[in-house]
């Protein structure tokens, strides 16, 4: 599977969770969202993690841009 269509999926599912989230009534509705929320964005940084790891490995001579 392509990782960057991955990283795009878990992008568009924590902009989901966060506009349900401020749909939510009640805490315990806040809590399972936070939740949610805070998996999806660990699972999205071991990608930008893997990215940042792998920049330094790069061919080129020039700096990176970030």
């Amino acid at each position: 599977m392509d990782p960057e269509k991955i990283m795009d999926g878990i992008s568009e599912e924590i902009v989901t969770a966060l506009n349900a989230m401020k749909k939510a009534r009640t805490s315990e509705e806040r809590l399972k969202y936070s939740e949610i929320i805070k998996n999806l964005c660990e699972s999205l940084g071991v990608f930008l993690n893997l990215i940042g790891d792998m920049a330094p490995l790069d061919d080129d001579d020039e700096a990176i841009p970030f």
